[in-house]
């Protein structure tokens, strides 16, 4: 079941891109995998996800060059995170800094209780350029209902991600 969702997910993200781009404005997707709520010894799970990251639809603010973003995120104890947001973009030479928020709807699975279908993951990545269109780098989330639930524990998670853009 977990797979087919992956599958599906994969192809109607990648269906949703444009492929038409300049230069600079690239859709890419960001394939992850870490640990979920690493600071939980009882919850803590491995998790794989998919995000499709749209810069063709950036939009320049006050805070930077923003853009939407869009994802899944699954552990191995089939919970399921989809959510869609926003990034903003910095270029550090060779090195990419992308903080995003992102709103989503959480499913228990067999993993942790968060309280609350409703949860909200703030994170920062930190990659490194491989090339024109390939970056790897290291990310870190918090998930968190901001209390609407009766309970909000919370999740803190790391990934290691491969972008590739198209």
């Amino acid at each position: 079941m977990r797979l087919k969702l992956f599958i599906i997910t994969f192809l109607l993200l990648f269906s949703v891109s444009n492929l038409s781009h300049t230069d600079e404005n690239r859709s890419g997707i960001n394939f992850y995998s870490g640990m979920f709520d690493f600071s939980d010894d009882k919850k803590r799970s491995t998790l794989f996800g998919m995000e499709h990251q749209n810069e063709n639809l950036y939009r320049d603010t006050l805070i930077g060059r923003v853009s939407p973003v869009t994802g899944i995120m699954v552990t191995q104890d089939a919970a399921a995170y989809i959510y869609t947001g926003i990034e903003a973009n910095y270029d550090l030479g060779p090195f990419k800094f992308t903080p995003s928020f992102t709103p989503g709807l959480y499913s228990q699975g067999d993993g942790k209780d968060l309280g609350h279908p409703l949860e909200f993951k703030s994170e920062v990545q930190l990659s490194m350029d491989l090339g024109e269109t390939t970056n790897f780098g290291m990310s870190y989330n918090h998930v968190s209902n901001a209390s609407l639930g009766d309970k909000n524990p919370g999740a803190n998670s790391y990934m290691f991600n491969f972008l590739k853009k198209f």
